[in-house]
């Protein structure tokens, strides 16, 4: 047996209208966001901020084991989210190994 609760006109707009506009508003919540420009570092920056030196960054970009950027004859640039996914992709282990 069913349950019937009897509302008026106007009161049944007001609610139809709000489950919309939350539907539309879900809708927002769930788009991805767009995303921001990746940010290019200098050498020396990108070195700093992935705690390397500037030759072994220029050493690792030669190798090919991160992508840089040329800026211009001289100067390379790194993209911030490709030194983000550097020290996950190349995990260099402690040389302290306190295991017992």
């Amino acid at each position: 047996m069913q349950t019937v609760l009897l509302i008026s006109e106007s009161e049944w707009l007001a609610l139809r209208a709000e489950v919309a506009q939350l539907a539309q508003q879900v809708t927002q919540l769930l788009q991805p966001a767009p995303a921001a420009p990746d940010r290019i570092l200098p050498t020396e920056q990108a070195a700093a901020y992935i705690g390397l030196c500037a030759e072994s960054l220029r050493r690792a970009r030669r190798v090919g084991r991160i992508q840089g950027v040329r800026l211009n004859e001289k100067d390379w640039g790194y993209r911030r989210s490709v030194l983000d996914a550097y020290p996950l992709r190349y995990h260099r282990p402690s040389p302290f190994n306190y295991s017992i």
